[in-house]
């Protein structure tokens, strides 16, 4: 077994409310999720309301081998929850329920002794979209140590960011990782108009002092530039069950090998495999599958 880093989810955990009934998610509990598989210490840093659903949240987590204690709890707001709904190709859309205990991420010792310890931290845009979490999560960010990975992970989501949140997010960060319908997105929003993701991406890590820049393309692979290097991937075909999720194992594969400073052409190949096997899954954390992890880990 190879050293164990610490590797935290920072931001939303909530419940995904799908055609076939709820399933625990939220972009950083499946990222800490699938950190665990590959063997690192995955964890969660976010809030649950102190409801049933809270605590149905905390008896996953726990069940499914995830470290719970920097999971905070709320007496006042209620745990989140997203309805879901899939189209035929099981591409997912998100409507989200406002003002719960996400929304209320807190600055506490607790936290702070966490950043000190942590290795990597994945957060996004979508937790950012009230004061209250965006100041936390941004807290968090600067107290890790300087050679921490710091992975921004894009999450548009109905109108919950703005061009200031996603550029001092990118300020926060050393690592992005964006698909490539959101891409162009951000760069109109920046005021640059470059079709080319290459570009595009370039242009984004020297702006920003990135290490790493990945733009994912679904099915179709993905970019991943680092420096004056660049890789790309045509993706692995899978039957997809559903897309909830994926993104998510893709970031974790790219972080567990970026941790252990693997080239670049492997870590593009072990993120999209892992993405690819969550997408052919019902869910975000599907049950461990040996056989698949070996072949990424």
């Amino acid at each position: 077994m190879s050293e164990q880093f610490t590797v935290v989810g920072l931001g939303e955990l909530l419940w995904d409310i799908l055609p076939q009934g709820k399933q625990l998610g939220g972009a950083p509990a499946n990222f800490a999720y699938m950190t665990a598989l590959l063997g690192d210490r995955g964890i969660v840093a976010s809030r649950v309301g102190n409801d049933r659903l809270g605590q149905e949240a905390i008896w996953h987590l726990k069940s499914s081998g995830l470290n719970t204690s920097h999971v905070q709890t709320d007496g006042e707001h209620a745990t989140g929850s997203v309805l879901v709904k899939l189209d035929l190709k099981g591409q997912a859309e998100y409507k989200f329920c406002e003002d719960v205990a996400w929304d209320h991420l807190a600055w506490t010792t607790d936290w702070q002794e966490l950043a000190i310890m942590t290795d990597a931290v994945c957060f996004g845009s979508l937790a950012q979209r009230s004061e209250t979490s965006r100041l936390t999560i941004r807290n968090f960010l600067q107290s890790v140590r300087a050679d921490a990975a710091r992975i921004f992970d894009v999450n548009l989501r109905q109108g919950f960011y703005s061009a200031e949140v996603l550029r001092v997010a990118l300020l926060h960060a050393n690592i992005m990782k964006v698909n490539d319908e959101e891409l162009p997105r951000i760069m109109e929003m920046f005021g640059e108009k470059i079709d080319d993701e290459k570009k595009a991406a370039c242009l984004l890590a020297r702006e920003f002092g990135l290490k790493l820049v990945c733009v994912t393309r679904g099915h179709r692979g993905s970019l991943l530039v680092c420096g004056e290097s660049i890789d790309e991937h045509r993706g692995f075909t899978v039957k997809v069950a559903d897309t909830v999720g994926a993104g998510d194992a893709f970031t974790a594969a790219l972080v567990h090998h970026w941790l252990r400073k693997t080239p670049l052409p492997e870590m593009n190949v072990a993120a999209n495999r892992l993405g690819a096997w969550v997408a052919s899954q019902e869910g975000a954390m599907p049950v461990a599958d040996e056989a698949v992890l070996s072949a990424i880990r």
